[in-house]
This record gives structure tokens, sequence and C-alpha cells, in this order.
């Protein structure tokens, strides 16, 4: 852990607020050297999964030309929402330090809570009730993905 990029990402997160962006910055580090930064921009490009994690690994996946971080390290200003939490376990870094918490963001207006709270929801009783539907062929893209000889592993 660098204590330099912590006021890095904090002062990148600042500097997003200044320029009518959320309060979220990311850096994705890799052998001590910043290969990309992402600031939130949910609102700037009316894009809900715009959030400074996703854009960093975006970025970062990019420049390295591959679709994992490893060996790399991630800084966030903030503790990581459900969303970009799952895009960090998919992408795999070595690690991922944030510095304020999910509380901290609550209090800010920013609180992820019901999202982990609908996780334990059945299906249906969601916020925004969710339906499975039955098809016979509904395994036919995994089957066909498991027959594929030079597959990609996730």
């Amino acid at each position: 852990m660098d204590p330099s990029l912590i006021k890095q990402v904090l002062e990148l997160a600042v500097d997003n607020v200044r320029r009518d962006g959320g309060p979220f910055a990311a850096l994705v580090v890799k052998d001590g050297v910043v290969i990309a930064t992402g600031a939130n921009q949910v609102t700037r490009t009316t894009d809900p999964t715009a959030h400074a994690e996703i854009v960093a690994i975006r970025e970062a996946c990019r420049v390295l030309g591959e679709f994992q971080l490893t060996g790399c390290d991630v800084y966030t200003s903030c503790e990581p929402c459900p969303m970009c939490l799952g895009a960090l376990y998919w992408a795999r870094p070595a690690n991922v330090y944030f510095v304020a918490t999910h509380r901290d963001a609550s209090a800010a207006g920013f609180d992820d809570t019901f999202i982990y709270n609908e996780m334990r929801v059945p299906h249906q009783e969601r916020q925004i009730p969710m339906f499975q539907v039955k098809d016979e062929e509904a395994k036919r893209p995994f089957e066909e993905w498991k027959k594929k000889a030079d597959r990609a592993k996730y």
C-alpha cells in the first residue's frame, strides 16, 4: 500500500466533484505505476455503470490488452459498491485499497444498503421484481461454450 497513491486517489475524487462529477475515484496500479484512472461519470455520461472503479477497470484492461488485472492493485476513494465489487472480483486484481467506507458514502447520500438487502429477497419480491423464464434451451449457450476448445478461462 502506497500512501502517496491514497492521496492521489482522494485528489482525483475531489477534482471530479469540482468538475460536476460524483465524489469517487479509482486508480489501477501495476508494478508501482498508475496505468489507469477513473472518476465517477454517471451524471456526466448518463451511464449508471460509469462508477470510478468500472471506468478505471475498463481503461486498465484496454492498456493491458487483457480482461483481468493480474498483478495489479486498485486504489479507490471509497469502499466499492455491490456493482463495483462484482466487477473487481471478475477483474481479479491482487489487492484493493479503499479509503472511505460505505457508511461514509451513505451519510453523503450514496446509500447502497438496499442493494445488499435486495440480494437476500426472493426474486419476485424485490423492489424490481425479477422472473426466471423457463425454456428448454436455457443451458444451450453454456453447452456451446463448454464445447469450444479455444475458450478463454474466466
